[in-house]
């Protein structure tokens, strides 16, 4: 699977998995940096972004060769988003928030109001339900955020830095939150973070450089661009750290598949 961006009439290749594979009910943290290429994945598995070549299946379905509107369908309908900055509408409550994107087929409003309700208790903030986000603690506002991305149920979960706005200890409360429940629900999570600690926390995690062979080739090429760095630091007093930090804005061009 690739995906790659044009800038300033220059193709950069981004994304470049040759195969992965994840398994129904996994818990796993995808470790890397900023700007090596976790959100992009991420946009690919939900159908946000179509991949330029390459198989992308998720919960059995082929977004490579599916239309946009079939994408947003099946992202409706299959994947609970989690991100960083919580999206919550700011003149409606928390639980009406929720209610929002719960699923009304054949659901009375009087069941949708107690799923809402046990989904608040489950979170602690069954006494938080009516207050407008701005009433809300960033840590609650994500706590929101988590059981609007949950309650429908969906096949797969994915969050984005979803801590990354949060101190170190509610970010870590709200982490193992997420767990527990996708343990309980039996779901698919996928959550993409820098933070090693908190990665530490899931059964499984991968690193963004063994999953994109962009990364990779950036690698390599960032070792022979060191390995010149030290010659010209002999000759030319110009250090190997300065000359290492054009070297980090290197941009390689990198078919394959990607089966969740």
């Amino acid at each position: 699977m690739q995906k790659s961006f044009t800038l300033q009439q220059e193709k950069l290749s981004i994304i470049h998995v040759p195969e992965w594979s994840v398994t129904q009910g996994e818990k796993l943290a995808l470790l890397g940096a900023s700007g090596s290429g976790k959100s992009t994945i991420l946009h690919l598995l939900s159908g946000v972004m179509k991949p330029d070549s390459g198989d992308a299946v998720v919960c059995g379905y082929p977004l490579h060769s599916m239309g946009e509107s079939e994408r947003d369908r099946f992202r409706a309908e299959n994947i609970g988003y989690i991100m960083q900055d919580f999206h919550l509408i700011g003149s409606l409550t928390a639980a009406q928030n929720v209610e929002l994107v719960l699923d009304r087929r054949g659901q009375p409003a009087s069941l949708r109001r107690k799923l809402i309700g046990e989904w608040f208790a489950r979170v602690g903030l069954d006494d938080r339900m009516h207050h407008l986000p701005r009433q809300l603690s960033r840590g609650q506002q994500q706590r929101v955020a988590i059981v609007r991305a949950l309650i429908n149920s969906p096949r797969l979960v994915l969050a984005d830095e979803p801590t990354g706005s949060l101190d170190y200890e509610t970010a870590g409360a709200v982490m193992k939150l997420l767990l527990e429940l996708c343990r309980e629900k039996q779901l698919t999570l996928l959550t993409v973070t820098h933070d090693l600690e908190l990665a530490r926390l899931f059964p499984a995690s991968v690193q963004i450089g063994k999953l994109n062979a962009v990364m990779g080739h950036a690698r390599q090429s960032l070792h022979s661009d060191r390995e010149t760095a030290g010659t010209v630091a002999h000759k030319t007093g110009f250090t190997a750290q300065q000359a290492d930090q054009g070297a980090h804005g290197f941009s390689p061009h990198g078919k394959g598949g990607v089966d969740v």
